[in-house]
This record gives C-alpha cells, sequence and structure tokens, in this order.
C-alpha cells in the first residue's frame, strides 16, 4: 500500500524544492557574473567625477612624466 503525503508536508516539498533552484541560480549567476568581471578590469577603474578633478588629475600624471624624462635614472 503507497502512502500519500499530507497536503501541508507536499506544500511545503515544493516551497523548499523551488527554494533550493532559486538559490542554484542566483549562484550560478553570481559566479558567471564574477568571471566576466574579472575577465575586464577596465570596468574597475577609478574616474574623477567632476571636471576639476579630472584637471588635476591629467596635470599630475603630465607633471609626473615630465618628471620621469628630465631625471634620468641611474642605477
Amino acid at each position: 500500500m503507497v502512502r500519500m503525503q499530507d497536503p501541508v508536508s507536499r506544500h511545503r516539498s515544493l516551497i523548499e524544492s523551488a527554494r533550493a533552484s532559486l538559490l542554484m541560480l542566483a549562484f550560478g549567476l553570481s559566479v558567471l557574473a564574477f568571471l566576466i568581471a574579472i575577465d575586464r578590469p577596465e570596468w574597475f577603474h577609478v574616474r574623477p567625477a567632476t571636471g576639476t578633478a579630472a584637471a588635476m588629475a591629467n596635470a599630475s600624471t603630465q607633471a609626473i612624466a615630465e618628471q620621469a624624462r628630465a631625471k634620468p635614472v641611474i642605477g
């Protein structure tokens, strides 16, 4: 004789199954996003927020480049 599950436990098992499937889907999408992100490091460059900050950053990189050209490294 096969015993039938009561409706409450059957409903609970369906909810648990759906929850497990959604968690596995979320984990898979997270891993996929991570793998895509590590392949594209240019996405994570810090950019200046304003025009003034951009000008200051540009000026500092140019000054550093000029200093490097003016002073040869002896070594």
